[in-house]
């Protein structure tokens, strides 16, 4: 299945009108849900408040809806507790780390632990990536260091390469930075 300007713009329309990605696949055909909603993400389509329609479509429901006669309070019937549906359930609310993503070639933002590290296993770290061996990941082995060096989107990504501690997937310089003594992370907590 291709997507082609004709069923995108369906897509888009029937998003926009507020069909669930489901809907959207059984109109199109040859699609899956997910395919629906990758296709969504890919174009950046706006996430909607609520699925289904949600307020608006509610909202239009109810002005062509002609007001029905209210019924005597004996013959009201007691409401009982009906799960919703799962097309009529809220969804739930984005995480902080879904709703920041950053796009690949782009630096992530300083991490917490960072501020942690000691500036003497920092510069350790610095010199022993000078004379690190540069590996790629089809020449790593359980002998040598894992720790990556660069962003993954560019040609100037590598591993260092140098020989492990034992036991541990990095150099000793590198399992200075990323193995932390207990205490100092119960420190953190408090």
């Amino acid at each position: 299945m291709s997507w082609t300007d004709e069923r995108v713009e369906t897509l888009k329309k029937m998003w926009g009108d507020g069909q669930s990605a489901s809907q959207i696949a059984k109109e199109l055909g040859g699609v899956t849900r997910n395919a629906v909603i990758g296709k969504v993400h890919r174009l950046g389509l706006s996430n909607r408040a609520t699925p289904s329609g949600g307020a608006k479509a509610t909202a239009e429901k109810k002005a062509t809806k002609p007001a029905a006669a209210p019924k005597p309070k004996a013959e009201t019937p007691k409401p009982t507790s009906i799960k919703p549906a799962a097309d009529d359930a809220p969804e739930p609310p984005m995480s902080a780390a879904r709703r920041a993503i950053i796009p690949a070639g782009q630096p992530l933002p300083p991490q917490p632990s960072l501020n942690e590290i000691s500036p003497e296993a920092l510069a350790k770290v610095n010199e022993v990536e000078k004379t690190a061996k540069r590996l790629s990941l089809m020449e790593l082995t359980e002998k040598t260091c894992k720790w990556p060096v660069g962003d993954p989107a560019t040609d100037d990504f590598w591993f260092c390469g140098l020989n492990v501690q034992q036991g541990k997937p990095y150099c000793e310089a590198h399992v200075g930075v990323a193995f932390q003594p207990m205490s100092s992370r119960r420190d953190r907590r408090r």
